[in-house]
């Protein structure tokens, strides 16, 4: 996989805590770029975004910046002829979009509006990507699409917002995955477990908490954005060429409890 030249662009779009401009969205993007893809790298926080391009671009990397709400349709339009312009075509799209919301909270807690928008980041996000990428992934001969779930949306650790978006997204993979098989279009779907991501960290700082969360993953740590960016890599590679509808799990073993 070393030194493999991407064609086409990827979008690691993102919005709130889990960002193409922080965390594992940022660390796909430096990844991607070095492996030789054009990067569109999208989010709401356009500052953060743009650190994020230079770094690549001061690396080598071919990247271009967009500000971006997942959860417009007109937006990804948007994103998607701006990638088309600069790039030519789109044949990778990773759906790095997340929030979570209250963990403990339980439904009886979990108000409207906090669901309608866990639910239209996490999963109606994703939904309005695919739609828009589909067609120029089958005008160019195929693509991969790679859409970041989660240990919840296998398992329902956490509130019942964040679980269902994240196990809606991981039914939504395999459905396009079956449908779009045919375009040699790929879906599959990653499912990171306890990564330390600023969307964790207001969790695991307190040392008893880290401490309780260590002792559900049997490695012992907690995982780096890295790990989860290698895997996304995997997947928009031809080195997964025959795998789709998958569900990848990286989370140090937390599952086997």
């Amino acid at each position: 996989m070393v030194g493999r030249d991407f064609d086409g662009t990827i979008s690691k779009q993102s919005s709130n805590n889990n960002r193409g401009a922080s965390g594992q969205g940022a660390e796909e993007a430096k990844l991607f770029a070095s492996e030789g893809a054009k990067v569109v790298a999208t989010d709401v926080q356009f500052e953060l975004l743009e650190d994020v391009v230079k770094e690549i671009k001061a690396n080598g990397g071919d990247a271009i910046a967009i500000k971006h709400n997942v959860t417009s349709a007109d937006d990804w339009k948007m994103v998607v002829e701006t990638a088309v312009k600069e790039f030519e075509k789109v044949d990778i799209l990773v759906n790095n979009a997340g929030i979570t919301g209250l963990i403990t909270q339980t439904i009886e807690d979990l108000d409207e509006p906090t669901w309608d928008k866990i639910l239209d980041i996490n999963t109606k996000g994703p939904y309005l990507g695919i739609k828009a990428v589909l067609p120029e992934m089958k005008k160019v001969g195929g693509g991969s699409i790679v859409n970041i779930s989660s240990l919840s949306g296998i398992n329902g650790v956490g509130n019942a917002a964040y679980n269902s978006s994240k196990g809606g997204l991981r039914l939504l993979t395999k459905n396009v995955a079956l449908d779009y098989g045919k375009y040699n279009i790929r879906v599959n779907s990653v499912h990171p477990g306890t990564i330390e991501t600023p969307m964790i960290e207001m969790f695991t700082s307190n040392k008893e908490v880290r401490e309780m969360t260590l002792a559900g993953i049997p490695l012992n740590v907690l995982g780096q954005s890295l790990d989860i960016a290698y895997g996304v890599l995997y997947l928009a590679s031809d080195e997964s060429k025959f795998v789709t509808g998958i569900e990848l799990i990286i989370d140090g073993g937390s599952i086997l409890h």
